[in-house]
């Protein structure tokens, strides 16, 4: 066996059916008095909820959250938990809401606790993303890990069956690219390959009853493996475009990953045949890109970056941001190799494996 490093992240999870109502438990845990509630508009039902369970320890509600967290929105909520007297923020929702509670924690060191209502897995990772004059500034920090997370499959059956998919998707974004991080170990290898396999067993499922809790247990369960590896380990070219693309033209988050992630996975085929071998065993035996691709034709979801409202003048500007300063990348990232995925996904191509 390869050498290899791995660091588990300190990380409190509370799973189960109707575990929100421990929220109030939560927040005493972390040694808070006082919780603002973090949630987009949409959510604003599920967040005065959780805020009814808090009882006298509910400083208020933040209900602006929004997708790649633009820094105005970031500093409207860190002054309102200030004047608020909060000393811990409540995040519940997807991504959007978990990233401004980050953006939150990065700053005034606040602690956050988790409640995911989507699949995206942001909510066990150190790393934050933040949008000024449309760019997305991305980052590592071990402040912005949320103290504690509860997973409650209540929360996500309440999902419509776009959102369910597409934020599965995402999921499943990061453990494959945590099968070719520059950090890959056998711990989150293995964490990545059955997140994959029971996000792929489980979305189906959801689409065809989305009240199916059995279901969307097994989804969350597969997110939070997600969510885990991409915390323990670094991104890669997916992840690059996906923050250049998002934050650069403001695209929607969880189906901009879904549309990306067969064409990174193609880009990397050759490059990484061990974590294609894993992709492909997860996915039932089926070649990993186009197998990827499969999945989420059948799910039902926008495939094509056209279709999500991305201008086809910009594709040359995208190629040319996400290769400045890359991350890591098993094949090596050059300029007309990613227009060339680009302008597949825009078109909303089949990979092909030549």
């Amino acid at each position: 066996m390869n050498p290899f490093f791995y660091e588990s992240l300190p990380m409190r999870v509370t799973f189960g059916v109707g575990s929100q109502v421990k929220v109030k438990e939560e927040v005493q845990h972390v040694g808070a008095r006082s919780a603002l509630v973090l949630c987009t508009e949409a959510q604003r039902g599920s967040a005065e909820h959780v805020a009814t369970l808090l009882g006298s320890r509910a400083a208020g509600i933040y209900d602006k959250a929004q997708m790649h967290v633009p820094i105005e929105t970031a500093e409207e909520a860190r002054a309102l938990a200030d004047s608020l007297g909060a000393d811990c923020c409540v995040a519940v929702g997807g991504g959007s809401t978990i990233g401004l509670g980050k953006a939150i924690a990065l700053t005034s060191g606040l602690p956050i606790i988790a409640i995911p209502t989507t699949f995206a897995g942001s909510e066990m990772t150190p790393i934050y993303g933040i949008t000024e004059a449309r760019l997305k500034r991305t980052g590592r920090d071990i402040s912005v890990l949320p103290k504690s997370v509860i997973y409650d499959p209540d929360l996500s059956i309440t999902l419509p069956p776009r959102i369910a998919a597409t934020s599965g998707l995402n999921a499943i974004a990061h453990a494959v690219e945590a099968l070719y991080s520059a950090d890959a170990n056998p711990i989150t290898s293995l964490m990545a390959e059955e997140s994959i396999r029971t996000l792929a067993r489980s979305l189906p499922r959801l689409m065809a009853a989305p009240t199916d809790r059995a279901a969307a247990s097994d989804a969350l369960y597969g997110a939070w493996l997600a969510g885990a590896c991409l915390g323990a380990v670094g991104m890669a070219i997916h992840h690059k475009l996906c923050h250049t693309l998002g934050g650069t033209f403001n695209l929607p988050h969880a189906e901009m990953h879904t549309i990306v992630l067969p064409h990174s996975v193609a880009y990397n085929r050759e490059a990484a045949p061990e974590a294609m071998a894993r992709i492909s065993r997860a996915l039932g035996g089926v070649e990993a890109a186009s197998g990827l691709y499969d999945l989420a034709a059948s799910l039902g979801v926008p495939m094509s970056l056209s279709d999500i409202g991305m201008p086809a003048d910009g594709l040359e500007l995208a190629a040319q941001l996400a290769t400045q300063n890359p991350y890591y990348n098993p094949r090596p990232i050059d300029r007309e190799g990613i227009l060339e995925l680009l302008t597949h996904a825009y078109h909303g191509r089949r990979p092909v494996h030549s």
